[in-house]
């Protein structure tokens, strides 16, 4: 095995692994460098979805995603799908999968099976370098502060780009509303690393959406920076298997009249709540 974290520390690719074949000594490297840099990227890999499944079964147990497409068959794994008729991609616009669960995913591993001819990277985002990049006195004013999360807004009935959408379902599901630290200490490496997103967020607990949205608008814009981010270009046998605490990502919608595939597993994580960073 070959692990080499990408230059500013957002993401790393791995090389020398079989997912299907992993020893457990290769599974801790894996969910270390996970952990440590955010992201893992590996190239060059056959997974039927029984096999994938059985691949993110080794860093735990599966959460079911209810509200994308299903493969058939195989309930717990999702089709992120765009085809050239479709407006709109799935996972367009920077996020954290299910940070509005009250125990939110530890990862998600998507791994390639259609890839436009050009376009559609993925983009993903360092928590743990959005934190680093604040003042000591902004960290300090974080430390303690709670959000608010929600699915309804993004999934629920009237969401504006899931409308006669037959890739989403269950829009009467999407009630889950979650309360979060603004910054976490990572399960794993101890490290503090900003929770908010721009997709799930709603508004600091306590506040009002008004009031929190100058602040929360500030943090997104310091994750956002180029210098917190990599960039991952897919190729069919692609998988990516991302930290939700440690990272945002954003798939990129710069492939009009292309058809894009992707298979994604869900591995299940713990409430949040033990890692709350305090004065």
């Amino acid at each position: 095995m070959e692990i080499r974290p990408f230059d500013n520390g957002c993401g790393a690719e791995i090389g020398g692994v079989d997912l299907q074949s992993m020893s457990d000594e290769e599974v801790e490297a894996i969910a270390d460098a996970h952990a440590a840099y955010g992201v893992v990227f590996l190239r060059g890999q056959t997974l039927t979805p029984g096999d994938q499944l059985a691949v993110a079964r080794r860093f735990g147990p599966i959460n079911v995603n209810r509200f994308f497409t299903p493969v058939p068959g195989h309930p717990e794994v999702a089709m992120v799908l765009k085809e050239p008729h479709h407006q709109y991609n799935i996972g367009g616009g920077w996020h954290t999968d299910h940070s509005y669960d009250q125990a939110p995913a530890l990862g998600s591993m998507l791994f390639a099976l259609d890839v436009p001819s050009a376009g559609g990277d993925t983009m993903f985002a360092s928590m743990y370098k959005a934190y680093e990049a604040l003042s000591p006195g902004l960290r300090r004013t974080l430390e303690g502060l709670r959000a608010v999360h929600s699915s309804r807004h993004v999934f629920g009935k009237g969401a504006y780009a899931k409308q006669d959408d037959d890739r989403y379902h269950n829009a009467g599901q999407a009630t889950q509303d979650a309360v979060h630290p603004v910054v976490i200490r990572h399960p794993r490496t101890g490290r503090p690393a900003l929770y908010v997103n721009p997709a799930f967020t709603r508004r600091i607990a306590g506040w009002t959406e008004d009031e929190s949205r100058p602040l929360l608008e500030h943090l997104y814009d310091v994750a956002a920076r180029e210098d917190h981010t990599c960039r991952f270009r897919w190729e069919v046998g692609s998988v990516a298997f991302w930290d939700n605490r440690a990272t945002w990502h954003h798939a990129l919608n710069d492939y009009p009249g292309e058809r894009r595939l992707m298979h994604r597993v869900t591995v299940e994580g713990e409430s949040l709540s033990p890692y709350l960073t305090e004065n």
